[in-house]
């Protein structure tokens, strides 16, 4: 964990976190990401969006590992911020899970649920998740069921402008109006962040209410119930929040599915050999082909 980057509370139940892995660019380190995930099941990366900018040599390189839907995409965004954040936090999800799963990035596609959720087309070992606001980039991995992260601005103002309402539930409300003044806009943005990683897990965004649900600390750690007081799981859910720096508040989520983590993300290991054996022999009689992958270090400008 950088020095920056200061977790919230006791651990939490079920699935534990490693500190979260900072990657300057494409150097990693990517090996912490396997080793978290074989220690945790879970491996959470982050990034500077001014360290991470693969449109600033935009070309077939970045094509490549957008990727069609995603190139697509790339080209529609009109604000260059905007756009910029689009390539680094794909760009960063590929290299991330390509090093789970030990294929380069630019052999993996994304695909996205109906609710904006991306996931890796024809794998069910990883599910992934990312965030990003103006300045970070944010992934979520784990072999456990399925995550949610979520990164905003730490310094948003909720409690004047009476917005809490709209997604806090009444105890979260009463809570909050009980801090000392300064306290409460950092909490009400933890809450959120929280509320924010929750349904992505869940995978359902936006399409519940805020209000029905209710994040708490009950015997040293972080907990969630609905509006009847129902308990999402003790052993299914596992919560954590960080602060990267003074400006960013983070957020993960993750849902065991039961059936423990799959200690094995490699593509090559679930596959069978005769099919792999095939695709290497289709692969060598490809002369273009010059992917590279996490942990090779091709000319920063052969995006």
């Amino acid at each position: 964990m950088t020095a920056s980057t200061v977790p919230h509370g006791p651990a939490a139940t079920g699935p534990a976190f490693g500190p979260l892995i900072r990657i300057a660019g494409r150097s990693g380190p990517w090996p912490q990401i396997r080793a978290d995930l074989d220690r945790y099941g879970t491996a959470l990366v982050y990034a500077r969006t001014e360290d991470w900018r693969p449109d600033q040599a935009a070309g077939p390189r970045l094509k490549e590992l957008l990727g069609r839907q995603d190139w697509e995409r790339y080209l529609e965004q009109r604000h260059p911020g905007v756009r910029s954040r689009f390539a680094a936090s794909r760009v960063l999800l590929k290299y991330a899970a390509g090093a789970a799963l030990q294929v380069p990035p630019d052999r993996l596609e994304l695909g996205y649920l109906g609710t904006g959720r991306p996931y890796l087309r024809g794998n069910d070992s990883l599910d992934i998740s990312l965030s990003h606001t103006d300045g970070l980039l944010l992934v979520g991995l784990t072999s456990r069921g399925a995550i949610g992260v979520d990164v905003e601005d730490a310094h948003r103002r909720f409690h004047e402008a009476g917005l809490a309402r709209h997604w806090c539930s009444a105890e979260e409300s009463a809570r909050v109006d009980a801090l000392p003044a300064e306290r409460r806009d950092p909490e009400l943005v933890r809450l959120w962040t929280l509320k924010e990683s929750y349904s992505k897990a869940l995978g359902v965004g936006m399409q519940f209410r805020f209000t029905d649900f209710t994040f708490a600390e009950e015997k040293g750690r972080l907990t969630v119930r609905s509006a009847d007081r129902s308990s999402g799981g003790e052993d299914a859910w596992a919560f954590g929040t960080w602060t990267v720096g003074a400006d960013y508040a983070v957020a993960v989520a993750v849902r065991s599915a039961g059936f423990g983590r799959t200690d094995d993300t490699a593509a090559h290991t679930m596959l069978d050999p005769s099919f792999m054996d095939a695709v290497a022999a289709v692969l060598a009689d490809d002369p273009d082909d010059d992917t590279g992958g996490p942990g090779s270090t091709p000319a920063d400008d052969d995006w």
